[in-house]
């Protein structure tokens, strides 16, 4: 069993002892995605990696951004704050996030020796970075930094 599903599992039963039911709905949620994975996956015996938990971790961290937003431009900020909260849940559970800093930098690095760059390259350098950075960075900051990078050299 991976060392992340292991602390959701225990995290999991704290929260139900303590009485703290979001994070215990948020716990629950994301238990139930990472079976669901399991059983697309044929893992079910085996269990997932810590990286392909992390992924899943990071795609219910994705949907709780995107409803966030959506409800904000809905006018509704409780639940916007709702979604929110899960997000700072499921946070526990990721990798340390790079700032946008170090994000630059790598970003700079990946791209020296680049001149005349096309649309094309964009994509394969993003492709690389992303590669690079799986868990680690926020792919609509990474995309927003690599155009802004290619703006620079065109």
């Amino acid at each position: 069993m991976s060392i992340i599903y292991e602390k959701i599992k225990t995290d999991l039963k704290e929260a139900m002892k303590s009485g703290n039911t979001q994070k215990r709905d948020v716990l629950r949620m994301i238990d139930s995605m990472i079976k669901n994975v399991e059983i697309e996956k044929g893992k079910r015996e085996v269990g997932l990696s810590d990286e392909e938990i992390v992924e899943v971790v990071m795609r219910a961290v994705k949907q709780r951004k995107d409803s966030a937003s959506q409800y904000e431009t809905g006018g509704r900020p409780e639940l916007a704050q709702k979604e929110q909260e899960e997000i700072e849940i499921l946070s526990d559970y990721l990798p340390t996030q790079l700032t946008e800093e170090e994000i630059v930098k790598i970003v700079k690095e990946e791209m020296a020796g680049l001149e005349n760059a096309s649309g094309s390259d964009m994509g394969k350098i993003m492709g690389s970075i992303m590669g690079k950075l799986k868990g680690k960075a926020d792919g609509n900051i990474v995309r927003k930094i690599v155009e802004e990078e290619f703006g620079k050299i065109k």
